[in-house]
């Protein structure tokens, strides 16, 4: 256990912080599961809004920086490419 003040602030911040971030991922994920869902199914007209959705979880992620901007862009890129493939 830490033993100075600022260690002991420290611990609480990030418990915080990683409270925060799994809510964040998990959040993420979730709509990113729903938009994989529809697209598999073949539903087009939902499965376009919940592409939308997903992105947008995706980038807040990226912008609190629970995700590396990278990991944002990948994941929107394979997003991308699923739906496109049975909208095309």
């Amino acid at each position: 256990m830490a033993n100075t003040r600022s260690a002991l602030k420290r611990v609480r911040q990030d418990r915080k912080r990683r409270l925060r971030n799994m809510r964040v991922r998990s959040r993420m994920r979730t709509f990113v599961k729903k938009a994989n869902a529809l697209i598999v199914e073949g539903q087009k007209e939902e499965a376009i809004e919940a592409v939308r959705q997903a992105i947008s979880e995706i980038d807040k992620a990226a912008q609190k920086g629970v995700i590396h901007p990278n990991n944002a862009a990948r994941r929107k890129s394979r997003l991308m490419r699923r739906f496109n493939a049975i909208a095309l």
